[in-house]
């Protein structure tokens, strides 16, 4: 590459990260994101979405944030719990494919037999193996860890029950497949920041949630860091201190 360009190119991501540095300091449209995110969910807004197809039910800021991580990792396991309709097995699938390599294992404790068929029959499939069961469970993680053992780069992405004890449980069964300089990513940490009562119908809330086993697990956990960047950048994120980067 010429040197001028290099330079331009360095320019732009030092450029980049002051632009996403000043919009963590930037309060106001850091409360408007969780405003919205208290708006739209009324609305169901997270189940719009598809990915090649399927429903993924994230929001696209968090899809885009994925994708950037994924290609950055180039990991060749993704470890997703919680399947739910299958939209983010084939998005993480479809970065795998453009990589060239890797397979994503999903864990549910209820693969529901519809949700299975269209998995199965979508054209990633051939990139997507599923483990039905308890994601906690002594006989899953034996399974995950056989997966695991013959990959170099994995990440995880905590999705299932978003209580504080399941997720917390989780993060101590699951970050160790993490690899150095890859991701923990916990989805729906921004339960804690929603109103009290906000899910009337779930056995999470704000003070039980997969937030507050974040910032339980990083008690001890040092190998792991809170990646601000990402949600700096995104303003709108559900996963705020969920991006988790493992450092050593």
């Amino acid at each position: 590459m010429p040197e001028k360009e290099t330079a331009v190119n360095d320019n732009f991501e030092d450029e980049k990260k002051s632009r996403i540095a000043a919009l963590g300091e930037a309060s106001e449209l850091q409360s408007a994101g969780v405003d919205f995110i208290t708006e739209a969910e009324k609305l169901k807004y997270s189940y719009n979405f598809n990915w090649l197809g399927l429903p993924i039910i994230q929001y696209p800021q968090d899809i885009l944030a994925m994708q950037e991580l994924i290609w950055n990792v180039k990991p060749d396991l993704i470890i997703e719990t919680g399947i739910a309709r299958g939209g983010s097995l084939v998005f993480y699938a479809s970065m795998l494919e453009l990589l060239g390599e890797g397979i994503v294992l999903g864990i549910d404790i209820d693969i529901r037999s519809h949700n299975r068929e269209k998995i199965e029959a979508h054209p990633m499939s051939h990139r997507i193996e599923m483990i039905e069961g308890d994601s906690t469970s002594d006989s899953t993680i034996a399974q995950v860890g056989d997966f695991a053992a013959k990959k170099n780069r994995v990440l995880v992405a905590l999705d299932s029950n978003h209580t504080h004890e399941a997720v917390l449980k989780e993060l101590h069964l699951y970050s160790p497949f993490v690899t150095r300089d890859s991701y923990l990513v916990v989805f729906d940490t921004v339960v804690e920041d929603l109103p009290n009562g906000y899910f009337a119908d779930r056995p999470w809330d704000k003070g039980n949630n997969p937030k507050t086993a974040v910032h339980e697990f990083l008690k001890t956990h040092q190998e792991f860091q809170i990646d601000k960047e990402v949600e700096n950048k995104l303003l709108i994120s559900t996963n705020p201190d969920g991006y988790l980067k493992r450092i050593r």
